[in-house]
């Protein structure tokens, strides 16, 4: 069992890493196309703040390109020595003179003429002009031509924060030798930029070479100054992901306008950068865990349907080792009836023809009595075992079944134990079966009187009868059922219900649970014969200390009921016709012929089938009815019917047999037999079949 167990276990964890090992490697595949997806993101978005970048250095250039030749044509005029603008003091022509120059420039607001000790010779307006010290590089260190930059500081009014850019004038007649500023609004270095920022999240700095920043677009972060600058513009200028100190993760494009020593950098906050990538990566993860209750689902009924196919299969297994057991046992039952028959056969026809002999009234004819009635119980007794091998001689004709259950009911009505109820509910009128009524009524009777034994302290007895049509073959307890119309008779009872064990052998013939009540053993099994020689179906459902209920399924026969001749037949003496008799044993061959002689006959007795059939073919009028055994070697009783139908089809025949193989009567009216007869046979039943097949 323990292999089976583990076979059984590996089987259902199969499906879980089948189910795991797929979803782990869409999580892979997904996990790739997130990962190339947020790739790609970051590199689109670094693309476009390079651009940024690029563009604004490139503005930032030309602004300060402009102030820059403004100052280098100033200059020149200065060096030319024009009298408006060589005052030695702040003289209206000299004002006048630089706010003509300052006007003419772009993004200048401011001119200022100072001298080598920074003090003001000469300016556009009232604004002061910034300390040398604030300029970078250094006024004192300014190469020829060179410009410098000061920090932003505080202009008048509303004007917002300046800055000015500074270049060397070495001095002429009309003039010290000095500095000539330019003074321009921080902001408008940024020009358009400041107002088409893409968003919130995008950050612009302009710095200086030594890390003071001159003006900027959203960057008011406390912790950016200008040494944390810096130290981040110390860096190769490229585009890459920084982390910076105030522990936020940015894209960073930084350009540099060398000629003033310059840096322009643009910033993006990575939370911005991924925010539509966040998304599908939230959309991605919750269609995974979606699909990991889908898939868990989908697992759990696939184990619920293997579970239950398995099941299916056990059941399937249980019914096919049942209904070959009852098989076996059948055939095994049948064998053994077929030989106490022929000894039954013998011992009730000589026994018949010795009390026949015996005077009257004597023990010896007490004696031959006696016999006789323990031969019929052991026929009968025979009779009940043939029936549970669905293999005995008996009668087939077309009856309704519900005057038989009728019947069945009114005989326990009238000995019902007190406390039990009986319930019927009878609803297939005119529903005809074809088989033995009679053991039809025993099967119903068998069954019901078995249900009132196991409720010993009373309860309910239901008995349902109904029509059902049956679409798709079904598995049963004990057998298999095909497709088609049947008769369900239903029996429950309220009793201790049956127990797996003894739900094993439930239909075998002398088990009994109810050696104390005398039971014989063999009811159910009796049941179970009548349920096969007709053609149908068994079920039974029960569970312990929840009753029972058996279910027979009856194939409904569309044939007309047959009708039973009126009246009885009177039996006469035969008139000497020649009678052929054919059976293997030699003992048996000579006490039908006896018989056959008493009662009138001319028997003539074969103990070879073959011979016997020779007989026929050579001259078949000669014969008026024929007597054969159906067990014999060489040819069984059927096949000889069979053979002969082709030379005298209308020759009456006879079948006895003490067991003949499952559905006998089926296959002796298939071939023609006129009448079927059980073993022992009694000289009473042969003399009433013989009078009715020859008159």
């Amino acid at each position: 069992m323990e292999p089976e167990i583990e076979a059984s276990s590996r089987s259902l964890r199969r499906p879980w890493w089948i189910a795991l090992g797929l979803w782990l490697a869409l999580a892979a595949v997904t996990s790739i196309g997130l990962w190339h997806l947020r790739r790609d993101a970051v590199q689109s978005q670094s693309r476009e703040l390079g651009l940024l970048s690029l563009t604004l250095t490139d503005g930032i250039e030309r602004g300060l390109s402009g102030a820059d030749e403004g100052l280098h044509a100033l200059r020149a005029e200065l060096l030319e020595g024009r009298r408006g603008l060589a005052m030695a003091g702040p003289g209206g022509d000299a004002r006048q003179a630089l706010r003509t120059r300052a006007a003419l420039m772009p993004l200048v607001d401011t001119l200022w003429l100072l001298d080598d000790s920074g003090r003001t010779i000469a300016a556009s307006d009232q604004t002061p002009a910034p300390d040398l010290s604030v300029f970078h590089p250094s006024p004192g260190t300014l190469a020829e031509g060179a410009a410098a930059l000061s920090r932003p500081f505080d202009g008048p009014g509303d004007k917002g924060p300046l800055i000015a850019m500074a270049v060397r004038f070495p001095g002429t007649a009309y003039a010290p030798s000095g500095w000539i500023l330019a003074g321009m609004q921080a902001s408008a270095l940024l020009g358009a930029f400041s107002s088409a920022i893409p968003s919130t999240a995008t950050s612009a700095w302009v710095v200086r070479g030594d890390g003071v920043r001159l003006t900027g677009v959203n960057a008011q972060e406390p912790t950016l100054d200008a040494s944390t600058l810096a130290r981040h513009l110390a860096r190769r200028p490229e585009l890459e992901l920084r982390r910076f100190e105030d522990g936020s993760d940015k894209l960073v494009a930084l350009h540099t306008v060398s000629r003033y020593d310059v840096k322009v950098l643009i910033s993006r906050d990575l939370e911005s950068v991924l925010a539509s990538w966040r998304q599908a990566a939230t959309v991605s993860g919750a269609a995974l865990a979606l699909l990991v209750l889908v898939m868990a689902a989908a697992v759990h009924w696939v184990q619920l349907a293997d579970r239950r196919r398995a099941e299916a299969q056990r059941a399937l297994q249980a019914q096919i080792s049942r209904a070959a057991k009852l098989e076996s046992l059948g055939t095994l039952a049948g064998s053994v009836a077929h030989d106490f028959n022929n000894l039954l056969a013998g011992i009730v026809g000589f026994g018949e023809m010795a009390q026949d002999a015996a005077p009257a009234g004597s023990d010896q004819a007490r004696h031959i009595d006696k016999i006789l009635q323990i031969a019929l119980r052991g026929k009968s007794l025979v009779g009940r075992i043939l029936t549970f091998s669905h293999a005995g001689a008996k009668a087939s004709a077309v009856f309704e079944l519900e005057p038989v259950v009728e019947e069945v009911l009114s005989v326990l009505s009238a000995s019902l134990r007190g406390g039990i109820v009986l319930e019927r509910v009878l609803q297939a009128p005119g529903a005809c079966l074809r088989g033995d009524a009679t053991q039809a009524f025993e099967a119903v009777m068998n069954l019901c009187t078995n249900a009132m034994q196991a409720m010993p302290q009373g309860g309910m007895l239901s008995v349902q009868l109904d029509r059902l049509q049956v679409a798709e073959p079904r598995v049963l307890s004990h057998t298999q059922l095909p497709p088609g119309n049947y008769l369900r008779l239903v029996v429950t009872d309220q009793g201790k219900g049956i127990t797996p064990d003894v739900m094993e052998r439930l239909f075998e013939p002398f088990f009994t649970t109810r050696a104390a009540q005398s039971g014989t053993g063999l009811g159910l099994a009796v049941v179970f014969g009548v349920v096969a020689e007709l053609g149908g179906a068994i079920d039974v459902q029960s569970r312990p200390g929840q009753g029972a209920q058996f279910t027979l399924y009856l194939p409904e026969s569309s044939e007309g009921v047959d009708i039973p001749t009126p009246g009885a037949l009177q039996v006469h003496p035969g008139a000497g016709q020649r009678l052929l008799v054919v059976d293997d044993e030699p003992e048996l061959v000579a006490l039908t012929s006896e018989l056959l002689t008493g009662l009138g006959y001319t028997p003539e007795g074969y103990t070879d089938p073959g011979a016997a059939l020779q007989a026929l073919n050579d001259d078949p009028q000669r014969f008026a009815a024929v007597i054969t055994d159906e067990v014999m070697p060489g040819l069984t009783g059927t096949q000889l019917t069979q053979a002969l139908r082709q030379r005298a089809p209308h020759i009456p025949v006879l079948l006895v047999s003490g067991y003949g193989g499952a559905l006998l009567a089926q296959r002796a009216g298939a071939v023609g037999v006129t009448r079927l007869l059980a073993k022992p046979l009694q000289r009473n039943d042969l003399a009433r079949a013989l009078a009715e097949v020859l008159r």
